[in-house]
């Protein structure tokens, strides 16, 4: 295996991935809570919209798969059919719903065939506004600063709504001492959204940086799909197009295997050049996402043949690759797993 070496004095952050979300039900203070006890440097809350105005953790707006909401007749009349950044998605949608309403349910298990379903109907949807000052209580108990990585979700769908997210964030995170000093990574799949951001904190706010998400080379931000433009990831992966993200983004987060990708047979094949491309750029690199499941890993990492079971060494095994690979940053569902495979190098 080739990778692009990078010398390792630096300190690689840890960001749990919608908490320690490998050990409790995702986006809930509980799955926050484990995984700043097992060390984690951020913790991410995806942000969608109440139909009130208010944003909460929730990986999408549709919730059937997160939450018990299939499960209280009052609101079955209020699953539908819409289209959400150009995909037919049929549930229940946070905007439909407002913060009270939202406080009636209860979050599940989003993978139940490969984690526990034990703490299922125990958490509340948090709102950001909660997260912050749980993570500030916690930051103060364990006195160190944890930092918060919120991402926007569906910013061109929600403006549409008349729902954007974007003020509604910045007052939160105005409004509390905490994320006035606190890291804090604001990211987006989409670009407008971060531009805009960037013209409006300036260097105003030094604590708060802002990360340029990537999906598929072949794919386009939605914000680029909903004007007629020809703008895909793969173009902004380029050299020419990092520079361009550099403009108004501190750091990129690619797909795991878009550093190293995969061969035909499920193992790790010859690092891009991205991470050498995006630090010459000006940019950190800040993957998603590793877990902790065979399933999820490539086949030189894998325990067994069985593709639920857990696999712990296998995942710190699998970081350490990326590590070696040069990113200064990474996402991961189970956080103790990847503070091990920092710690230890």
């Amino acid at each position: 295996m080739s990778v692009v070496e990078k010398p390792l004095a630096r300190t690689v952050q840890v960001i749990a991935h919608r908490g320690a979300s490998a050990w409790r039900p995702e986006h809930t203070l509980a799955s926050y809570g484990k995984a700043i006890i097992d060390g984690a440097d951020f913790i991410e809350p995806d942000l969608v919209m109440t139909k009130d105005g208010v944003p909460v953790a929730r990986h999408e707006n549709e919730i059937s798969g997160t939450t018990d909401v299939a499960d209280h007749p009052e609101f079955s009349h209020r699953k539908a059919t819409k289209v959400i950044d150009g995909e037919t998605v049929t549930g229940w949608f946070t905007e439909d719903f407002t913060l009270a309403e939202l406080r009636t349910l209860r979050a599940r298990e989003r993978l139940p065939q490969l984690r526990s379903t034990a703490y299922d109907g125990q958490f509340e949807i948090p709102t950001m506004d909660e997260i912050i000052r749980f993570v500030s209580a916690e930051s103060a108990a364990n006195g160190r600063a944890i930092g918060i990585i919120p991402e926007i979700k569906h910013a061109t769908y929600f403006q549409k709504l008349g729902l954007p997210m974007e003020a509604h964030l910045l007052a939160i995170l105005a409004g509390h001492p905490y994320t006035r000093t606190a890291p804090v990574e604001i990211q987006s799949f989409e670009i407008t959204n971060l531009r805009d951001l960037r013209q409006r904190l300036g260097r105003a706010h030094p604590n708060i940086r802002l990360l340029q998400l990537l999906g598929a080379p072949g794919e386009q931000p939605y914000d680029v799909v909903a004007v007629g433009g020809a703008l895909s990831y793969g173009n902004m992966a380029t050299p020419a197009g990092l520079r361009e993200i550099a403009d108004y983004a501190d750091a990129i987060g690619p797909n795991i295997r878009e550093i190293i990708p995969l061969t035909a047979d499920g193992r790790l094949g010859t690092a891009t050049s991205l991470v050498r491309d995006a630090h010459a750029a000006g940019l950190e690199v800040h993957v998603y996402t590793f877990r902790p499941e065979n399933h999820f890993m490539a086949r030189d990492f894998w325990s067994g043949d069985d593709s639920t079971a857990r696999n712990e060494a296998g995942s710190i095994a699998e970081i350490r690759a990326y590590l070696d690979a040069g990113i200064d940053a990474f996402f991961t569902d189970d956080t103790a797993l990847g503070r091990a495979a920092v710690d230890s190098r």
